[in-house]
């Protein structure tokens, strides 16, 4: 909390001045003090973090994380997700919610897989120039630069940055992006701005910044270590009171 006071003192003491601009390894750098390190943990296989991905579409983490323990309980494996009923799969992963859109998007997109690959390995991706292994998972339907994003850097490895909502709302606040710049464009921008060994570093300081301090409603300026160089400060740190 210290470190927290000391950035919100020289902010407020710059008020008349122009504010310092944040680099993404500063960011890094200070967020990874405040909230730990910063490290690569692989979650699930390619595939299977690819249907992860369609389940965490419009829902919460853990509703997504449900849905998914479920349907893997139900099938057993994938290649039987792709060979189940609709019906079947609907039922299982009705609790991460819009399950009537996503159980016959996950079947879809596991048959096409398998006909064009024989088989559901995706870790031929890994192989590929990042943008041409972006632009094969995308198009498989319902998979955006988000999805495949998270399945080409969770799972494989790549420096692909993810830009959820959260990611999306600090990197606006923090001015690392245009206004207007929606998420789907905001990808490629913050993408460009590390190096690929700190793709996913700055994706996890970002997101786990707008869970913990930046939040949507109500943003914990005071508690924020990046409040000295945050362009939206003053727009926020006066509900705080």
């Amino acid at each position: 909390m210290a470190t927290f006071k000391k950035c919100v003192d020289q902010r407020i003491s710059k008020k008349k001045s122009p504010i310092p601009r944040l680099t993404a390894i500063t960011i890094i750098n200070l967020l990874g003090d405040c909230y730990g390190e910063l490290e690569h943990a692989r979650r699930l296989d390619p595939a299977e973090e690819l249907v992860f991905t369609i389940l965490s579409q419009h829902t919460s983490d853990t509703n997504s994380g449900r849905a998914f323990r479920r349907l893997m309980s139900e099938f057993g494996s994938l290649e039987e997700v792709a060979k189940g009923d609709v019906s079947r799969i609907t039922r299982a992963v009705s609790v991460g919610g819009l399950a009537r859109i996503k159980a016959p998007r996950i079947k879809q997109v596991l048959n096409l897989i398998l006909n064009e690959q024989g088989n559901l390995d995706l870790t031929f991706l890994a192989e590929m120039p990042l943008e041409e292994a972006k632009s094969w998972l995308m198009k498989l339907p319902g998979i955006g630069p988000k999805s495949a994003a998270v399945t080409l850097c969770f799972s494989l490895g790549m420096p692909a940055m993810a830009v959820d909502t959260h990611v999306h709302r600090v990197s606006k606040r923090l001015g690392l992006i245009g206004p207007k710049v929606n998420a789907d464009r905001a990808h490629n921008i913050l993408e460009s701005m590390v190096d690929a060994d700190d793709v996913y570093p700055f994706h996890t300081a970002l997101i786990t910044h707008g869970r913990r301090t930046c939040k949507a409603i109500k943003p914990r300026c005071g508690e924020c270590p990046l409040a000295y160089g945050c362009p939206s400060y003053y727009l926020f740190a006066e509900t705080e009171k």
